[in-house]
Formats: C-alpha cells, structure tokens, sequence
C-alpha cells in the first residue's frame, strides 16, 4: 500500500505545473543523485494559498514533492515550517507526527541513508523558499 501511495505520486504528481503568479520560487538541487526541482508559492497573508513545482529526479524526490505541495497548501507559512522540521526529523528516524498524515509512507526511507537527500530536497527547499520570503 505504501508503494502504490508513492508510485501514484510519481506517475501522476500533484501540482506539477509553472505558477506565473508566484510570490517566491526557490530552486532546489540534490548533486548525488541528480534531482531538480523549481518550486513555486503563491504566499497571501502569511498562508501558502497556492504551491507547485516542476523538475526531474528519482521517484522518491518526486513523490516527496508531490506529497509535500499537498501537505502544506492551505497552511500558515509557521504551519509550513512545523511540517519541514516534522518531515526531516522522520526521515532521520524519529518516529513519525501525527501531523504528517500520508507523509509518514516515507518513513522508512530513514533506513537507506542514500536515499535521505532524495526525500528531503523539497523540504529543504520549501524552507529556503519560505526564509526568503520572511526577509
């Protein structure tokens, strides 16, 4: 079941798409294995109303981005940022929040250290863009 949940995420990525209308977009870039990503925020007072990315890279980057847009839009940009550090904790295996919902199929990945950086590059991403936009 955990599989499937991450291949359809890969197969058919949820906000996939350039937003025009972005109030901040922030490249991300995983060097080891190769996986880019543009992501893309439509922040309006202080909620991420609309979030999407483009790129290429392997099925877990992937699929973490996907699930990532579909996690925090919607959110207060603190919400946002609660998630990443929730995100990143789990994949550096401490036991999963309850607030990360579907996210937490991606626990295991804390178990292939290689595959760290694939799973947490949009995370990384989401905060630099966030951090960017507070200055």
């Amino acid at each position: 079941l955990y599989q499937e949940l991450i291949l359809e995420h890969y197969k058919r990525p949820r906000n996939h798409q350039v937003l025009e209308h972005a109030t901040t977009q922030q490249e991300g870039v995983n060097p080891s294995c190769g996986d880019e990503l543009e992501l893309y925020l439509v922040i309006e007072d202080d909620v991420i109303a609309d979030i999407a990315f483009i790129g290429e890279g392997c099925a877990i980057s992937q699929a973490a981005t996907s699930m990532m847009t579909e996690a925090v839009k919607g959110r207060t940009v603190s919400e946002a940022k609660t998630r990443a550090q929730e995100f990143r904790a789990m994949i550096h295996g401490d036991p999963p929040a309850e607030a990360l919902g579907d996210l937490k199929v991606l626990a295991g990945i804390a178990k292939l250290p290689a595959r760290v950086k694939c799973a947490t590059l949009a995370w990384v991403t989401l905060e630099q863009a966030l951090d960017q936009y507070l200055v």
